[in-house]
């Protein structure tokens, strides 16, 4: 039987009369790398932010390690929805001091995070002069503070050039592969997250079309498979 850290059951938020997410259900397997697939209005967003406490479902129920998600479980979730939570003005070290002050951390996990997301050598840098690639993966340095069981990341590569592309990559499979954290990540590009994910969720207009693992997409693409579209999956 497959061990879940997440089951999205059913959920609905609706704006006003629009639905954003109808009736959406997934399965979040633990130690895997999780990617939410859609176009651009999908949902996708709206997800997110509903498993990270940013939103609140209209209908439905979220589990999280096995038990009815509460805000506390927030403790075990780190995420990048939007832009980074950064201060401007501040070097790397500082806006994660910021924040290790209110969780009570030692300066020791600063500085381990800061090697995990390869940024231990900015020193007084301010986090303003940073380069997009750089604020992103010290945003992911602030989620993993708490040393958290799933991390989550909305279009991490978004906007970042070829080599920041290829670091966020690597940091993504590290954090997954090496420190066993479960990933969930979205994209609205399908050969970004084949590179990726071993799970996949396929969302549109609100609804999930479907679920696969890897292999399943091999199997539906054949060799090609970063070819695959919606058609195929349905």
């Amino acid at each position: 039987m497959q061990d879940y850290l997440v089951e999205i059951k059913q959920v609905t938020k609706k704006f006003h009369k629009q639905k954003a997410l109808n009736q959406v259900s997934l399965n979040i397997p633990k130690n895997c790398v999780y990617g939410l697939l859609g176009p651009n209005g999908a949902g996708k967003s709206t997800l997110l932010k509903s498993l990270t406490g940013i939103m609140r479902p209209t209908e439905g129920k979220i589990l999280f390690d096995g038990h009815l998600w509460s805000r506390k479980d927030l403790n075990e979730i780190g995420a990048l929805v939007e832009t980074p939570p950064i201060y401007e003005n501040l070097s790397a070290w500082e806006n994660l001091k910021v924040r290790a002050l209110l969780l009570g951390l030692p300066d020791g996990r600063i500085a381990e995070v800061l090697r995990i997301v390869g940024l231990e050598n900015t020193g007084r840098k301010k986090a303003g002069a940073f380069s997009l690639g750089m604020k992103q993966r010290l945003g992911i340095a602030i989620a993993l503070l708490n040393h958290p069981k799933l991390l989550v990341l909305d279009e991490p590569v978004n906007g970042l050039d070829p080599q920041g592309i290829i670091e966020m990559r690597e940091l993504i499979l590290k954090l997954n592969r090496e420190h066993g954290i479960t990933v969930l990540l979205s994209s609205h590009i399908l050969d970004e997250l084949a590179r990726l994910a071993t799970h996949y969720g396929f969302i549109d207009s609100g609804h999930m079309i479907r679920e696969m693992s890897s292999r399943g997409i091999r199997g539906k693409a054949g060799t090609g498979h970063k070819y695959i579209t919606f058609n195929l999956i349905r």
